[in-house]
């Protein structure tokens, strides 16, 4: 039987479980919230970009892309999330040698998955694209990028798996200065590819594929090169059979609610197809601005996983309450005031996007007309799910996804939506999606941190009576 060893870490690495708990939430969430703000700034230049200087078909080509992307993108990447977790458990229970194992099967699944992924978007991008109901007009450019796309994909899901290993042990900043660099090369490229040598949407797509390229180098060097027990060495990959296990029942579920997530939004996305590519690129711009408060948002759905996660390993289930509930109520408040926020500054916003389109800003501000104010909700669902994940129930918070949140927007475009083509009636099945799964995932909160409370105290009773 393997022993468990005392932990080498390096001064990256930070214990989640020890000191002052609403400090530590917010030290660890900040990076992630500029990691997540600059990523959204950096893709930004690529709508931007072909907003002013591309074709005039352009940035419908590229905004009609993204819910397709993110289907594709989120299953494999939810596989990261149970490779952070498990990174995080053990860390958590200073085990060295379960560490090494986890660090080494999520890498080489990042690899495997990347290019299976990579791959299969390549190939099926066109047909996703008509079954979409993208228009004639510019589905053959929203082809073309998305297969540049995937080409990059094996190095997105590379960096993203490595910097959930380093947001696991507690380094949040190492994610954030890699990304920096990656994103400035993707902003130079896109102008010097677009505005120099006159390319179209293709140059974009490879600005972003040399960007992630470069992420994924940077991540992977670190990490051969770190002198800690999360150390990788290439030669010693392989799929060890307990962590696969462990980032599948965790990662699966997750990465399939990502997927449910992206395909309600591919179904809204091909209804907000039938109205033309100008209704196409205000939702694109909106939906970009409203990015970046998501991605501040989604910023405390890690930290949950990762404090859960560490709290676990260590035997620590105590505070785990006051983690979700410090993770709730911050993700409220940024959620309101960036929402909101938005809302308030949403054509001088969407006119960066499409200067002088006064059509398509109009768009914009209908779609964030119903999003922006109730958008926490989406936040507060995402940390209840991540509160769940860390505490080892992926499967349940998929299936509340799958009903609450898929489920009835599906239900709705095919009832409501068909009864009233109109975009508003489209874009209210989100915060009323959100509000529903907020309830049922509370409700489950509840239950499962009530038998993990019951566990840790039979188990510490079992320890003094021993």
């Amino acid at each position: 039987m393997e022993q468990t060893k005392e932990i080498k870490t390096d001064k990256a690495s930070v214990d989640l479980t020890e000191g002052n708990l609403i400090k530590k939430i917010i030290l660890y969430t900040l990076p992630i919230i500029v990691t997540g703000v600059l990523s959204l700034l950096f893709n930004a230049a690529d709508i931007i970009v072909v907003g002013r200087f591309a074709s005039d078909t352009a940035l419908a080509a590229v905004s009609s892309t993204s819910a397709l992307i993110n289907l594709i993108v989120n299953l494999i990447l939810g596989l990261s999330v149970g490779a952070g977790v498990g990174v995080a458990k053990c860390y958590g229970a200073k085990d060295d040698v379960g560490m090494h194992k986890m660090v080494h099967t999520s890498m080489l699944t990042a690899v495997i998955g990347g290019l299976f992924f990579g791959v299969f978007g390549f190939i099926c991008a066109k047909y996703f694209l008509e079954w979409m109901a993208t228009p004639e007009n510019v589905i053959d450019q929203s082809s073309l990028y998305v297969r540049i796309y995937f080409i990059g994909i094996p190095f997105a899901i590379v960096y993203n798996f490595g910097a959930a290993i380093l947001r696991s042990i507690g380094d949040t900043k190492r994610p954030l200065i890699f990304l920096v660099i990656a994103g400035v090369l993707n902003v130079f490229l896109n102008l010097f590819f677009v505005i120099v040598l006159g390319m179209d949407v293709d140059g974009v797509a490879w600005a972003t594929t040399c960007s992630q390229a470069l992420s994924a180098v940077l991540v992977v060097v670190y990490l051969v090169k770190v002198k800690a027990n999360y150390r990788l060495e290439i030669k010693k990959l392989r799929i060890y059979k307990n962590s696969i296990k462990e980032i599948l029942i965790i990662g699966v579920p997750a990465g399939v609610q990502g997927s449910l997530f992206s395909i309600s939004n591919v179904i809204i996305q091909s209804g907000i197809n039938g109205f033309g590519d100008v209704a196409m690129s205000g939702n694109g711009a909106a939906g970009n601005i409203e990015g970046f408060v998501y991605t501040s948002m989604n910023a405390f759905h890690q930290t949950a996983l990762a404090f859960i996660g560490q709290h676990i390993g260590a035997n620590k289930q105590n505070r785990i309450g006051k983690i979700t509930l410090a993770c709730v109520v911050m993700v409220t408040i940024v959620g309101l005031v960036l929402g909101i926020g938005a809302y308030l500054l949403a054509v001088p916003l969407l006119s960066i996007y499409a200067p002088g389109r006064d059509d398509v800003i109009a768009y914009g501000v209908q779609r964030m007309s119903y999003v922006c104010a109730p958008y926490f909700l989406c936040g507060v669902m995402d940390v209840l799910s991540g509160a769940l994940r860390g505490m080892g129930k992926s499967f349940s918070s998929m299936i509340i996804t799958l009903v609450s949140v898929c489920g009835l927007r599906i239900l709705w475009i095919y009832t409501v939506f068909a009864e009233y083509r109109e975009l508003s009636v489209l874009y209210a099945s989100y915060p009323l999606s959100w509000g529903v799964c907020v309830i049922i995932q509370a409700i489950e909160f509840f239950v499962v941190y009530a038998k993990v409370k019951k566990e840790y105290a039979q188990r510490n009773a079992a320890k003094e009576n021993a």
